[in-house]
């Protein structure tokens, strides 16, 4: 059997696993993210301690630079992460392996991972959206993972404030998108502490996560058309958030893609299904797209 090594490479931490799927995932080292060298360093040297692999996957935070032919391809773009930008992830790694190496956005890799193994087994187009840190958003299309230009930015999409929202928003480049808006750093910011310790607040702060989330979805299943609409991330953990983005997406398409899957938003509009190990996951996941790639 393949083993592979995946790594979720996120703007808080980087997690480290070996396997070749859900069953055989080995318990995932789990380190904070510093410097590009001390951060990437460490993920090469716990690759090295645990021995062969066929194959390495890296499912990273961003935005990513994955144009074709791009003498930047495989590093950072610009990002607010201080010291990141322009960092080479994957010439590290083949620097130091002679593997394959997979690479995409952590959402896209996500995606992959919920596709094998999780909410959306046997679907070809889905959305992805994780909600933490940040707003992230990718997802399969015909069964390929949604690419362009680069990767889609689906945490920028600008969203109609609610009625009476004054809130500037926390995004570093446009203030009141997606992200800016609903992401757990907005939500620090509104309510003075993290989502996990709202208390009293929660359901003012479910109120208002559901309306910017719920009217991003609609725009989003507008857009591209897909067959199931997957949401992952810390702050989907609010008690009650799923079922009211819900009720807010369908309010927000008012009627419109009468399908009875689309109504049915209980199975349309689902949690990941491989729950926090989505990322690392994602990660074999593209691991194993390398592997059969270079075959």
């Amino acid at each position: 059997m393949a083993r592979y090594a995946g790594i979720e490479g996120g703007g808080t931490k980087f997690v480290v696993a070996f396997g070749s799927g859900p069953d055989d995932l080995g318990d995932p080292i789990v380190y904070p993210t510093t410097t590009p060298a001390e951060t990437l360093g460490r993920a090469i040297a716990e690759i090295r301690d645990a021995g062969p692999v066929d194959a390495i996957g890296i499912a990273s935070f961003g935005p990513l630079d994955l144009r074709a032919g791009s003498e930047a391809h495989g590093h950072i773009a610009e990002t607010p992460k201080p010291g990141w930008s322009g960092a080479d992830v994957t010439g590290a790694f083949r620097e130091a392996f002679d593997v394959p190496v997979g690479f995409d956005t952590d959402v896209n890799g996500a995606a992959l991972g919920e596709q094998r193994w999780g909410a959306a087994a046997g679907l070809a187009t889905f959305v992805y959206l994780t909600v933490g840190t940040g707003i992230g958003g990718g997802g399969l299309v015909r069964s390929k993972p949604m690419r362009g230009l680069s990767h889609p930015e689906m945490g920028h999409i600008r969203v109609p404030r609610r009625p009476g929202d004054a809130f500037e928003g926390t995004c570093p480049f446009h203030g009141d998108c997606l992200e800016g808006m609903a992401a757990g750093p907005a939500i620090e910011a509104r309510w003075g502490k993290r989502g996990e310790h709202l208390g009293t607040d929660t359901e003012a702060a479910v109120e208002l996560e559901a309306w910017y989330l719920g009217t991003a979805l609609a725009t989003l299943a507008l857009a591209v058309s897909p067959q199931r609409m997957v949401l992952g991330g810390g702050v989907m953990k609010l008690p009650g958030l799923l079922e009211a983005i819900r009720l807010v997406f369908l309010e927000r398409l008012g009627g419109y893609l009468p399908y009875e899957e689309v109504l049915d938003a209980g199975s349309f509009v689902v949690p990941a299904g491989l729950g926090d190990r989505a990322g690392v996951l994602g990660a074999i996941a593209l691991a194993g797209e390398a592997a059969s790639a270079a075959r």
